[in-house]
């Protein structure tokens, strides 16, 4: 079983076009993920440093810690999905899309934060990342939807959904709102 994140890229897509099982939906929502991440973490980047932003200073330090810890699990789960693919075990190819649904909701967020206090010259990939990520979402959502009916977990699967589906409004309420938020700056 390849490690994709210390793959090239050519090889992940070249795997995912094949005719074999995995890499397969859930990695590639994983890999938009880690794009997102790495998105929100390069418009900080642009940002930490220069004087017209410097009220925001701690709290972009803030948002890159998190956006760099992101970017690092959306990775491996990369490949974690591909092991829970292969392994056959239902609980296991639920756990991990359900951990990338969380844990896009929880990188959405720094996106709304980031619209008002990031480098203008970037603030088209903040809306990039978000959009993105909630396409992340919405994707690992599906997954988690086909594994809890193979789970066959009715308790199970009415925390899950009813979890998922207050999150799933909030993320595209940040989506939306972060477009018009970008949209209104770059005079779209």
């Amino acid at each position: 079983m390849s490690q994709y994140k210390a793959e090239s890229l050519k090889k992940y897509f070249d795997d995912l076009a094949a005719k074999i099982p995995a890499p397969g939906g859930g990695s590639a929502a994983a890999l938009a993920a880690a794009s997102a991440a790495s998105l929100i973490s390069m418009v900080v980047n642009f940002t930490i440093g220069k004087p017209k932003y410097a009220q925001h200073e701690n709290e972009l330090k803030e948002i890159l810690e998190k956006s760099e810890k992101l970017r690092g699990d959306f990775l491996n789960l990369v490949d974690l999905d591909v092991i829970a693919y292969q392994s056959k075990d239902v609980r296991n190819a639920l756990d991990v899309p359900f951990m990338l649904a969380r844990l896009c909701f929880e990188a959405i967020k720094l996106c709304g934060d980031l619209v008002e206090k990031s480098n203008v010259n970037l603030i088209s990939d903040v809306a990039v990342a978000a959009i993105l990520l909630e396409s992340a979402f919405v994707s690992a959502y599906f997954n988690v939807d086909i594994n809890l009916k193979l789970l066959g977990d009715k308790e199970l699967e009415e925390k899950i959904r009813a979890e998922l589906s207050q999150k799933e409004k909030q993320a595209r309420k940040i989506r939306k709102e972060t477009e018009e938020r970008v949209g209104q700056i770059i005079g779209r």
